[in-house]
């Protein structure tokens, strides 16, 4: 070992002497929630966790055009495209800092020598020259603290991260879609409710004007009739407005106008299932887009505490330059022209250890703060997952004793047709009964719509299908256990 490499390592080792001794102690990730809290909550289970392309469980062919269409042209997502695309590219500069850098240059300079210079003109013979130069340079970081490492592994998670908000974005873009859907259907519904009502209720009104003329009913029963007539219509009037509405949501969601949507037909509505999946309560943190979005940025954050403690760290690198060099433009490829240079270099940080102490104590805040709102997303999941499952359960036990009313209703309605065929009563009592049962049916559709609706939003809470696809974006693992150190 030559002398000069042996103070290098002399020196190098005294560098790692003196940092080590105010190196802050190797960071832990802080306790994280591994189960959302759902224990007990009075719900069925044995349910099915949805699919990735869930809305086709209710087999509606307009519905999958109208997903279809907002996933490809909804605005609603460009912004999520974007965010992904920056961190991806910043994934790329972080891995294009570390290990061997490398630049080529060339120059050529007119030069003039100083008459009172170190070395006048006179002694050389001339006073201009040219100076030409082509060389490359080049360094390698050996990046032993693993400073580089940290910066991209750092951008990695970011990138997963932002790739899970994109999915979360899209999922939340599905649900806004079908819940405008199935309410615009909902609508039509409760129409053709209403325009039965007010069939049914004119011909009420008919008879009665009939019995007022021969003076055998008082002008009350006529008066009645209108008024029933104008609540429906105008119950009516609001569900073509909230259909009109939902069209107009629709077409914002995908991005168009209400012209450009296509032709709606009306459906029934579909059958729910208010049963949750089993296990929901440890899965659910893996199921979550938003969720696994919040576990990334911790990850990214202790990556930042890694880089923030390996800057107390020494760099160490090897830089060279290899080039030709000559005052003579006809020699610059001459063999003799060639310049050549090779060594070691070392950075200290010995005067910055207050920013670099201020530095890591950002770091390790930013850390707990990730980790916290970690925590506070799983709790908010749970919270979802229960308040939609227990709003559709709810539904569900209304639309039970709906059902027995109608059933109530329709046996009263033929109570009263086998009077009216036995002339004991008027077709009133029967027009009466049958309007009944349209108002206990318009009850039952809302509670349908509404049960779709938490159905929908139960499913949304449920993650959508989500799965990660962070490995198509950098093949480097990131987890906590991956995490090693070169001290």
């Amino acid at each position: 070992m030559t002398a000069s490499r042996r103070r290098f390592s002399l020196i190098a080792a005294a560098s790692l002497v003196l940092s080590a001794c105010a190196i802050p102690p190797k960071p832990t990730l802080p306790p994280l929630r591994d189960e959302a809290p759902l224990a007990g909550l009075p719900v069925p289970a044995n349910g099915q966790w949805p699919e990735a392309e869930w809305w086709k469980r209710y087999a509606d062919p307009q519905l999958d055009d109208l997903e279809t269409r907002a996933l490809a042209d909804a605005p609603s997502l460009d912004e999520a495209h974007r965010r992904l695309e920056t961190v991806i590219r910043s994934v790329q500069s972080a891995r294009a800092a570390g290990g061997l850098g490398a630049q080529g240059n060339a120059q050529l300079q007119r030069q003039r020598l100083s008459e009172n210079g170190l070395i006048p003109p006179r002694f050389l013979g001339f006073t201009w020259y040219n100076q030409a130069d082509l060389n490359l340079q080049f360094q390698y970081d050996f990046d032993f603290f693993g400073k580089t490492r940290a910066a991209i592994e750092g951008a990695v998670d970011q990138a997963r991260a932002a790739d899970a908000e994109r999915s979360a974005a899209a999922l939340t873009l599905t649900a806004a879609v079908a819940d405008a859907y199935f309410g615009w259907q909902a609508d039509q519904a409760r129409l053709a409710l209403a325009r039965d009502s007010v069939d049914t209720l004119t011909r009420y009104r008919t008879l009665s004007a009939k019995r007022v003329e021969r003076g055998v009913d008082a002008p009350d029963y006529l008066h009645q009739a209108d008024e029933r007539i104008a609540a429906v219509r105008e119950a009516q009037a609001g569900y073509e407005g909230s259909a009109q509405l939902r069209l107009a949501a629709l077409a914002a969601l995908l991005g168009t106008t209400p012209k450009a949507l296509p032709t709606l037909q009306a459906r029934p509505l579909p059958a729910v299932d208010a049963r949750l999946p089993d296990n929901v309560g440890i899965d659910l943190v893996a199921r979550r887009p938003d969720v696994t979005a919040a576990r990334w940025r911790v990850e990214a954050a202790m990556r930042q505490v890694d880089r923030a403690r390996a800057e107390f760290y020494p760099d160490i690198s090897l830089a060279g330059t290899i080039g030709l060099q000559s005052v003579d433009l006809d020699k610059l490829f001459n063999f003799d022209s060639r310049t050549l240079g090779i060594g070691p270099a070392l950075h200290l940080p010995l005067f910055q250890r207050a920013q670099l102490k201020a530095a890591y104590g950002v770091s390790q805040a930013q850390l707990q703060a990730a980790a916290s709102q970690y925590d506070a997303s799983v709790v908010d999941a749970a919270h979802d997952v229960a308040t939609q499952a227990l709003n559709l359960t709810q539904a569900q036990a209304r639309r039970k004793q709906r059902d027995a009313q109608i059933a109530a209703a329709e046996r009263l309605r033929t109570l009263a047709a086998a009077r009216a065929r036995q002339g004991i009563a008027d077709e009133r009592t029967v027009l009466s009964a049958q309007s009944d049962i349209l108002q206990q049916r318009d009850a039952a559709a809302s509670l349908d719509a509404q049960a779709v609706s938490a159905q929908i939003a139960l499913i949304k809470a449920l993650g959508g299908g989500y799965r990660s696809d962070a490995a198509d974006i950098a093949s480097t693992p990131s987890t906590s256990s991956d995490r090693t150190e070169s001290q």
